[in-house]
């Protein structure tokens, strides 16, 4: 009696090793802030000085900054309730030019760092496969991976 061969497919084992070292830029985000204005009431007369009825609003912009009018209000019938409120953000002014290099625009949100250092970043994988990373200095990673795959096919 003869047994039938066994047929296991096909194997395939890989491996692999790297190092990653990273030194970050310096960078800066800069976002403009635009102005808003809101008014809201009950129960009020409202004027500018010379329009009754005035609810304001940003009026001329010039360099992106808006101008709005003095709104004032009183009492519409006295002895009823009211609610007068009116805010204005003003916003940042738009830039005449783009900044230069190492100039960071007048604006409100400013996020900045400064560029990493290598100091004594290092890595290096040895002929047997052994890796081995070095911190650096501030603003600096150092990533070491393995990888074993194995794939068995029918």
């Amino acid at each position: 009696m003869t047994g039938t061969a066994a047929n296991a497919g096909a194997l395939t084992h890989k491996l692999s090793s790297s190092v990653q070292l990273t030194v970050d830029a310096a960078a800066t985000r800069a976002v403009r802030v635009g102005s808003s204005y809101s008014v809201s009431g009950n129960g009020v007369s409202t004027t500018d000085g010379t329009n009754a009825g005035a609810v304001g609003g940003l009026g001329a912009i010039s360099s992106g900054i808006g101008s709005p009018a003095n709104i004032t209000a009183t009492q519409a019938t006295s002895g009823n309730s009211f609610s007068f409120n009116q805010s204005y953000l003003e916003g940042d002014a738009l830039s005449g030019s783009a900044p230069t290099v190492g100039a960071v625009a007048n604006y409100s949100d400013l996020t900045s760092t400064t560029a990493g250092t290598a100091g004594s970043l290092a890595g290096t994988i040895d002929t047997a496969g052994a890796i081995s990373v070095t911190a650096g200095g501030a603003g600096s990673s150092a990533v070491g991976q393995f990888v074993s795959e194995i794939s068995i096919f029918d």
